[in-house]
Order: structure tokens, then C-alpha cells, then sequence
């Protein structure tokens, strides 16, 4: 089966014939490592499906700090979705960490795909919640959590991302220094021990 229809049936049961019709509207890409999918400044009209590869969203304040939002793996969407929905300049940027193989899909096909296929759109809303909530929870971890504590909770809920990302990615990821994420991983290393 397909990984994006494996991904789908998840949610919502979708048919092989249905599926179909999905798949059409979607277009592969592959990407090299280092590419910008999104660069700040540009109208997004697409949101992507990782089949393989690993991405990040950041976003580069006045200063000239970045501040990562998201990493997007197997399975996982990304886009800038401000951008997306409001129609207006993304402030966001996508790259691509390493070679990465994705499917995309233009918003105007997305919504002829609600109009046609109901389930599509109960599968696009609980991804919708599912991100809502995933990103509020992330928000109120950051106001209330210590340093360690949403180490802690990084890698519990990403176990292997550790090995695929930089360390000044996390940290930026976790809103701490690179020394401060260092210093987490030797007291960690150390209390297993």
C-alpha cells in the first residue's frame, strides 16, 4: 500500500479507487539537501507530504538568529501554513536536511479533493487538530518546562531525530544555546550511567 494512503487510512477509510483519484492530484518531487522548499517572502500554494527524507522549518528573526519550528519527517506534512491558508508572504523557510522525496499538492486541488471526497477533508481537519494541538502544547511546554524537561520531552517524542538533525537545530528547536543543549546531553549521559 501506498505510504500516503497508509497515512490516510490512519484517520479516515479511503478506498483504493478513491485513493486514486487523491494520488492524481499530488505531484512528486525529490530535493537535495541544503534546498529551500519555502524561502521567506514567497506566496505558498503547496503543502507537502514527506515520503523520505528529513526537513526543517525556521524562521530568521532582526538579529539574525533562527528559531526552528518544526522538523518533518516520514509521514509527516510541512509547509509554511500561514502563507498557505491567509495567502500572504511566508515569514517561514523550509530546508531540506537531506535528500528528501515528497509529494505536493496545490491548494486549489486540495479543495476540489473536499469537494468531491468528504473524507478527504474529515482526514485534512484531524490532521488540522492534531497539529493544533501539537503545537499549543508545545507553546505552553515552553512557557512552563525547564531546558531539561523539553529535552526530555524532545526526545521521548522523537527518539531518533536526534541522529538526523544538527545539535544547534535542537537547540534552536528547544529555544536554548547549543552549550546549554551540550550540557543537558553529558548530565543526561551521566545519570544513566
Amino acid at each position: 500500500m501506498h505510504p500516503l494512503h497508509q497515512h490516510i487510512n490512519k484517520h479516515v477509510a479511503l478506498g483504493e479507487n478513491d485513493f486514486k483519484r487523491v494520488l492524481r492530484l499530488f505531484h512528486g518531487i525529490e530535493v537535495k539537501k541544503g534546498y529551500r522548499l519555502i524561502d521567506q517572502g514567497t506566496i505558498v500554494k503547496h503543502q507537502h507530504f514527506v515520503l523520505n527524507g528529513c526537513l526543517r522549518t525556521y524562521m530568521v528573526d532582526a538579529d539574525g538568529k533562527e528559531h526552528t519550528i518544526q522538523f518533518a519527517i516520514e509521514n509527516w506534512w510541512v509547509s509554511d501554513y500561514i502563507s498557505y491558508y491567509k495567502n500572504i508572504p511566508s515569514v517561514l523557510i523550509v530546508e531540506c536536511l537531506e535528500d528528501s522525496e515528497l509529494l505536493k499538492i496545490h491548494v486549489d486541488d486540495l479543495h476540489q479533493l473536499f469537494e468531491e471526497l468528504p473524507q478527504v477533508e474529515r482526514f485534512f481537519r484531524k490532521q488540522l487538530e492534531n497539529a493544533f494541538v501539537a503545537f499549543q502544547m508545545r507553546i505552553l511546554s515552553s512557557l512552563h518546562l525547564t531546558a531539561e524537561k523539553r529535552y526530555d520531552l524532545f526526545v521521548k517524542n522523537y527518539p531518533d531525530l536526534g541522529q538526523r538533525v544538527k545539535n544547534y537545530q535542537i537547540a534552536s528547536y528547544l529555544g536554548i544555546t547549543p552549550e546549554s543543549l551540550s550540557r543537558l546531553r553529558k548530565q543526561r549521559i551521566a545519570s544513566e550511567q
